[in-house]
């Protein structure tokens, strides 16, 4: 079989099955080996591993995850590539495809099995919300997740607080994982080129969370408010949004040793934290 990292092969392959790719799925693949090699690397996969991968495509980063991990099950919403994933996975008897959309789907049967590992290229439209689901719902189902994503969602993962890139990703991904960028991706590794170029990252989430389950809830609200309109105080932001007299705040934000009149995107991940235990423990 050929490889799907040469562009002459992969064009051949879906002139075959007459597919035009889409771009609302963000269908642009991989075609360097230097790049698949360091992904894998970077997931550190093992053969006991069970991989998840979402945005299979024709199966490029399927085949290379299938040869170092013991089980794959990758989601590809695109129907129209169910017989190209026949042909180019027909060797790998470890993968099971579900033609699904990722951001509806139930991960429930596949966590009971244990922690998996997300190594995935995603497509760019649905990064963003599908780490918010995974990391707010699903995070107890992940070892670790290796994400290829848009360059500048990459630089919202790590930003720092008062930073223009600061904002209710970077906060989500730094509670609940250590988050690094592994490696910048050229525009010019994929088929088509996208008008961006991408980044790896690393998100290995943390043993101990600050919060419990049920303070959680409450920190996620207290985030997605604080950055719903960036230009407004916390007291302007908390008390809109969660019903909360600006008196009392103003006590929680003296215990939280905290000044309200601040701006989300100047607090930390613990300042957050702190804030959001406070106002759990006023209504419990």
């Amino acid at each position: 079989m050929e490889k799907l990292s040469n562009p002459s092969y992969v064009t051949r392959l879906l002139a075959q099955s007459e597919i035009r790719l889409q771009k609302k799925w963000g269908q642009n693949f991989l075609i360097d080996e230097n790049i698949l090699r360091k992904i894998i690397e970077t997931a550190e996969l093992q053969q006991q591993d069970h991989v998840l991968e979402v945005g299979a495509g024709i199966g490029t980063l399927t085949q290379k995850l299938a040869e170092n991990a013991g089980r794959v099950t990758a989601f590809e919403i695109d129907l129209r590539l169910q017989p190209v994933l026949q042909k180019t996975l027909a060797l790998y008897q470890n993968v099971t495809v579900r033609f699904e959309d990722a951001l509806k789907a139930d991960y429930s049967d596949i966590c009971k099995e244990g922690p998996l590992k997300l190594v995935a290229n995603l497509p760019y439209n649905v990064a963003t919300p599908l780490l918010y689901r995974w990391l707010k719902n699903e995070s107890a189902c992940f070892s670790l997740l290796v994400c290829m994503v848009q360059k500048e969602v990459a630089q919202r993962i790590v930003a720092v607080p008062g930073s223009k890139d600061y904002g209710t990703l970077s906060v989500i991904c730094q509670y609940a994982t250590e988050a690094e960028i592994a490696f910048i991706v050229p525009r010019t590794v994929f088929l088509p080129r996208p008008d961006v170029e991408s980044a790896v990252v690393k998100l290995s989430p943390v043993k101990q969370r600050e919060l419990t389950e049920q303070q959680e809830q409450v920190f996620f609200q207290v985030v997605e408010a604080a950055f719903a309109k960036r230009r407004k105080t916390l007291f302007n932001a908390l008390s809109t949004a969660l019903n909360i007299a600006k008196e009392e705040l103003s006590v929680l934000g003296k215990k939280a040793r905290l000044d309200l009149n601040r701006r989300g995107e100047t607090l930390t991940v613990k300042e957050f934290a702190s804030l959001a235990r406070l106002l759990y423990n006023k209504g419990s």
